[in-house]
């Protein structure tokens, strides 16, 4: 039996023990026994047990794309160059405090990966103020294009620590 199969015939099994347990009330009761949402799922796949004939190829869940982080540094180099599309993820308040140069403004909330458009040859690179945000922005823009994101590694908050330059709005 396959490792899968395995793991599919021991979850429905601890589903069904689950599911006959009933639940308690306040009173002091217990309920008449219900199966647990998705138990039938559970079993959906839970047939005869595989065999070596069996052999179905059974998709594998894509793993997530790595973040590819950059130091201040890689990206001041990268910006000097003229390669890169920087996008800011931080809201209107903190960009009205001063951003990376050349910097394109697209709060996080408004950031859509349909609406970047078609690549104009320059990689797209994201910051916020820490990462975090940046993190989340560069899933989405993952998952869109099937290839890793760059990022600021640690944000703006790390571009000024490296002493590199802002600008104001």
């Amino acid at each position: 039996m396959n490792a899968s199969r395995t793991t599919l015939l021991a979850a429905s099994a601890l589903l069904a023990l689950v599911a006959c347990s009933g639940g308690s009330r306040s009173d002091g009761k217990r309920d008449a026994p219900s199966a647990p949402l998705g138990f039938e799922l559970a079993f959906a796949g839970a047939g005869a047990p595989a065999t070596d004939d069996d052999a179905v190829p059974v998709p594998e869940a894509r793993a997530p794309l790595p973040m590819i982080d950059l130091t201040p540094e890689q990206l001041a180099a990268r910006l000097a160059a003229g390669n890169v599309r920087l996008i800011d993820l931080r809201t209107d308040e903190e960009v009205a405090e001063g951003m990376i140069p050349g910097a394109e403004h697209i709060p996080l909330d408004r950031f859509d990966p349909a609406k970047l458009g078609p690549s104009d040859g320059r990689e797209v690179v994201l910051y916020c103020r820490s990462g975090r945000r940046s993190s989340m922005a560069g899933a989405k823009l993952s998952a869109a294009t099937g290839e890793p994101v760059e990022h600021l590694a640690g944000g703006i908050l790390a571009w000024e620590e490296a002493g590199q330059p802002l600008e104001q709005r």
